[in-house]
This record gives structure tokens, sequence and C-alpha cells, in this order.
């Protein structure tokens, strides 16, 4: 991969464009899907299903949310391959127009992880199919899926906590520069 293109293209417009499109997404999907979805207590959210880890904590959020939270919660999972695209799309242009402020290697670093959104994404992916799989199959499904359900969602946000971290890292490291340089 040739660094110096990859600093240069796309154009900042197209990548403008892309990350704020990833924005409308992102919000679009958290106002009018999930926010809808019900998380008052007693009732289990969906962090709680991606993070239940075991069959047995499985049924309970399943007996607490009854068939129709468990066919919203269903929807919600369908639309979050729509919002990986959205927030894929929003992080990486974050972190990609933060990395063309900087430079040397924190800016090398920075062009290497734009790419981490769409790796979590992946993740998220393989989550979402094991989230479908118990939601399908509630009495059927193999007392492993929670497991790797979990262990996917563990490595997708921490993914996911890396790209944020740099992009803030960046803005810190940007905003330092640029004071750095009127003195």
């Amino acid at each position: 991969m040739n660094i110096e293109k990859l600093k240069k293209t796309p154009k900042t417009w197209v990548i403008l464009l892309i990350t704020c499109i990833g924005l409308i997404i992102f919000l679009l999907i958290n106002q009018l899907i999930f926010a809808s979805l019900p998380i008052e207590v007693p009732s289990y959210g969906i962090l709680d299903f991606e993070f239940a880890w075991t069959a047995s904590q499985i049924s309970v959020i399943f007996t607490a949310w009854g068939s129709d939270g468990m066919t919203l919660h269903a929807n919600g999972i369908y639309w979050d391959f729509l919002y990986i695209l959205g927030y894929g799309a929003l992080i990486a242009g974050l972190i990609l127009l933060i990395s063309r402020k900087l430079s040397g290697k924190i800016q090398l670093v920075g062009l290497y992880l734009t790419f981490t959104p769409f790796l979590a994404g992946i993740f998220d992916c393989i989550e979402n199919i094991l989230l479908l799989t118990m939601l399908n199959n509630p009495s059927g499904f193999s007392p492993v899926i929670p497991l790797i359900a979990g262990i996917m969602a563990v490595i997708k946000f921490s993914i996911l906590l890396i790209g944020i971290g740099f992009f803030l890292l960046g803005v810190f490291v940007w905003f330092a520069t640029m004071i750095k340089s009127r003195k």
C-alpha cells in the first residue's frame, strides 16, 4: 500500500460526504429504531442480550421480553446491519480526517486505524447472526452461541474504542500543535 497515496486520496470533500452520510444513518437508526426498543427495568436491553454469556441468562432475558419483545429486538438487530455501515463510515471518516491533520508516525497509525470501524463491523455482523440464531430458535440453540456472541461483542467494542480513542487523541494532538505553532 502506497502511504502517500492513502494520505491524499480520496479527496477531503468525499470523506466529509461519506462521514456525514454515516452520521445521518447513525442518528436516524438510533432515533427511529433503537430508541423505540424496550429498556425499562425489569426488562433487559440489547446490551444485556449481547453480554448474556450463558443459555440460562438468555432464557431469563427472553422470558422478560416475551414474544413481542423478542420480535422488536430481532427487528433492531436486522437494522443493526445498516447501522454498522453508518457507524463505520462515521468513525472511519473522523479518523481519516484527523489523521490528515497530523504528521509523522501518529499520522501513519491513524491512517491504518481508519479501517478499525470496518473490522469491528465484521465482528458485529458475526454477533448479529448469533443473536438472530438465538432469537429465531429460542429453545434449540447451542449453549456455546451466547458465549461466542459475547466474545464477538467484546472484540467489537474494544476495536471501536481503539478507533474512537485514537480520534480523540488525534484531536488533542492537532489542537496542541496548532497552539504551539501560534507561539
